[in-house]
């Protein structure tokens, strides 16, 4: 009997072994193809030759659209990991999600990290190197020559970054045993590159968050369409319809010579045309999606972004008193046993949102920074080695999150693989002057949002706008039409 029992044991292992296998494989291929059509949306045309650089390019694409979905699947982990148990603490015995386990998760977790390492410090530096190598000289040009060249340089970065990762752990902790450690590859050397490089995420989303906090607000009220209060649309189409035909004659008189101010000119037009095209759209919309829509959509944004400076001063005081508040305390109760949260299923839902609004802020904030404003992808204007870098930059970005969510107390889900090894997750400053710093800036950030009209009016009274003393000059919507829809210069 015994025999039976331990036959059937390893049966059943081998089935949900296999069984969690295909639910992960599943999951990414989803995942990979809707990363494949987002990166040839923005993907150039002209890169698409059939030569060795189309090759080259084909690989990088693959390279790249499993980075994305590597970063999608870490964005997902999250909330996908705390509906997983609201789900099976209000179902603990449904035949249907036996599936759903906390083996499952834990898979999950650990292939989140496993990839994330894979990309970060594999597949996206031979992508890079990969495409801008031409092979050493003296050797035959080809496929071969450049993979040797991209190899070498993987080499000799490789050694370059272990060097310092060395340099620097001898420098902050000189313990021999520590030091030594770090021959060891696999269980030390990777684990704590991450756990810097996972650190250098979190102060990127303390930088970009808050910025995108304040810039949600701007972004939405570009794609919504404004209410019209003591607006005359028809009066602003005229004045742009005849500002179009002005600038479409003076095109016309000037000689093809004159480069720059037909360049020039070329851009106004199209500005022109742009900001026409968003007034009849704003005049073709119904009263309900003009009066309705954009102030429940300003009201929810003003909603989440307070609750989430809320939640962070809550776990600020949490962090003072209670040492379990830490990300990297005690154990929770496990998977399915007890819900993360006072409110049960409203309050697990309430905390995924929160994630996803800090995610997409944290990704409008990046792009809003200058130092990486040319990051921007265009639509079928992108080159590879751009989305190389968006690739990059969204898995930094995407694999802090859950750490970010944790630390903030967004969530009180323990976090699970390596995610909860990282060693300065238990140091009670860096978690206290992390909360303190993110709640601070998002406050100012959104105190200068909402007061910028205010101070260009006081600066414009006392005579100070010549001074460029404001910063609002910089925002993206000064050098957009003014909120009447005319022209700075009408």
């Amino acid at each position: 009997m015994e025999g039976q029992d331990e036959v059937s044991a390893r049966e059943q292992h081998f089935h949900s072994q296999v069984r969690e296998s295909t639910i992960c494989f599943l999951l990414f291929a989803v995942l990979y193809i809707v990363s494949y059509f987002i990166i040839r949306r923005y993907k150039r045309k002209s890169d698409e030759q059939e030569d060795e650089d189309a090759i080259v390019n084909r690989i990088s694409l693959f390279l790249s659209t499993f980075t994305l979905a590597v970063s999608a699947g870490a964005v997902l982990l999250l909330p996908f990991s705390i509906i997983s148990n609201e789900i099976l603490l209000s179902f603990p015995q449904n035949y249907y999600i036996q599936w759903l386990n906390g083996s499952l998760i834990h898979g999950l977790w650990n292939l989140a990290s496993l990839f994330s390492n894979l990309c970060l410090f594999v597949l996206m530096p031979f992508a890079f190197f990969f495409l801008e190598s031409e092979g050493f000289a003296g050797l035959k040009k080809g496929i071969r020559a450049r993979i040797l060249e991209t190899l070498v340089m993987l080499v000799l970065l490789a050694l370059l970054i272990l060097g310092i990762v060395w340099v620097a752990s001898a420098l902050v902790d000189k313990d021999a045993a520590s030091m030594e450690s770090l021959y060891d590859l696999w269980e030390f050397y990777l684990p704590y590159l991450y756990s810097c490089i996972s650190l250098m995420g979190c102060l990127l989303l303390l930088l970009c968050t808050p910025v995108g906090l304040s810039r949600m607000f701007t972004v939405m009220g570009q794609l919504l369409v404004k209410p019209t209060i003591l607006e005359d649309l028809d009066e602003q189409i005229y004045i742009i319809t005849l500002e179009e035909e002005a600038l479409q004659r003076r095109l016309n008189g000037l000689s093809s010579s004159v480069e720059y101010n037909i360049m020039e000119l070329e851009q106004e037009l199209e500005n022109v045309k742009t900001l026409k095209t968003k007034l009849e759209r704003r005049k073709k919309a119904s009263a309900w999606e003009r009066n309705l829509v954009y102030p429940a959509v300003m009201v929810l944004l003003l909603i989440e972004t307070s609750i989430s400076v809320l939640l962070v001063a809550c776990n600020i005081l949490c962090l003072l008193v209670d040492e379990t508040a830490m990300p990297k305390g005690t154990r929770g109760p496990g998977i399915g046993n007890a819900s993360l949260s006072a409110f049960g299923f409203v309050g697990a839902a309430l905390e995924i949102i929160l994630i996803f609004y800090l995610m997409v802020s944290s990704v409008v904030g990046f792009y809003s920074l200058r130092l990486f404003g040319s990051f921007i992808p265009k639509k079928g204007d992108t080159t590879m080695t751009k989305i190389i870098g968006n690739c990059v930059s969204i898995l930094v970005l995407s694999s802090a999150l859950p750490v970010m969510s944790r630390t903030l107390g967004i969530t009180r889900f323990d976090l699970l693989g390596d995610f909860g090894r990282f060693n300065w997750l238990g140091n009670f400053y860096i978690v206290l002057s992390y909360n303190l710093l993110f709640a601070i800036v998002t406050t100012l950030c959104l105190v200068r949002k909402f007061t910028s009209a205010v101070r260009e009016e006081l600066f414009k009274a006392l005579g100070l706008h010549k001074l460029h003393l404001s910063d609002t000059s910089r925002d993206s919507e000064t050098s957009k039409p003014s909120a009447n829809g005319h022209h700075k210069a009408l």
